[in-house]
């Protein structure tokens, strides 16, 4: 709760108009939004927190889980989506047993679809914490997700 005093003070005279940047501060901050940072954000701006989840679910910046150990960005670009990332997308929540925007229960996995990674001579591609995949199959996508679970015995 300290981190969120310190965004509310940035917002100190803070109307209804400083909801999405309070929200976007809580999240840089914390890496998603959590139910009690809601309830706070509605404290703050005396809102009730229906009113803020509301407002927080209609933009998909927000997000409501923190993201697993391994971040996995699916690019749903033009060229990944003619070269296969749907497939990719449906081979993922098939291993994973996830759907997009959630994170397996063991904490170690999230998956997330973008609109375009910026990698096109790549498609399709996807993202493990920043790390491209390239020409991504079911093949790759086991090999990928059996070296991030290896670490983890490492570790």
């Amino acid at each position: 709760m300290e981190k969120l005093t310190e965004i509310f003070n940035d917002y100190s005279d803070s109307s209804r108009d400083s909801l999405i940047p309070i929200l976007q501060d809580i999240q840089t901050q914390e890496g998603y939004l959590s139910k009690e940072s809601i309830v706070e954000v509605g404290s703050h701006l005396n809102m009730p927190s229906s009113k803020i989840y509301g407002v927080a679910t209609f933009y998909n910046q927000f997000k409501f889980q923190p993201n697993g150990k391994y971040h996995i960005q699916v690019c749903r670009g033009t060229a990944c989506h003619v070269l296969g990332s749907a497939t990719v997308l449906q081979e993922l929540e098939k291993q994973l047993k996830i759907k997009a925007g959630q994170t397996t229960r063991d904490q170690l996995f999230s998956l997330e679809i973008v609109a375009c990674i910026g990698a096109c001579g790549l498609a399709p591609v996807i993202s493990v914490n920043g790390e491209f995949h390239a020409n991504v199959d079911a093949g790759k996508l086991k090999n990928i997700l059996e070296n991030c679970k290896k670490m983890e015995d490492v570790e």
